[in-house]
């Protein structure tokens, strides 16, 4: 007779053995906030889809930057 399988416990220090780390909120904006951008200066946001993107004003021109917007900060 052969002895049942036992699951293996992981290794205290396993590169495996990494925790879920939660993904940052993504930055809510509403129309009219001022914000930056990494390649495109300074804008003012002119219309939100809501947690899909946003149009961005940035003077000489405008901008549709998708959710999460990694290089967009809210002033």
């Amino acid at each position: 007779m052969r002895p049942k399988a036992v699951p293996r416990r992981p290794l205290p220090n396993s590169p495996f053995n990494v925790p879920d780390v939660p993904l940052p909120p993504v930055e809510q904006f509403v129309a009219g906030d001022r914000a930056s951008h990494d390649k495109y200066g300074l804008g003012r946001v002119i219309a939100v889809e809501q947690d899909v993107a946003v149009l961005v004003d940035f003077g000489t021109e405008t901008y549709r930057i998708a959710a999460p917007y990694a290089k967009l900060v809210k002033l």
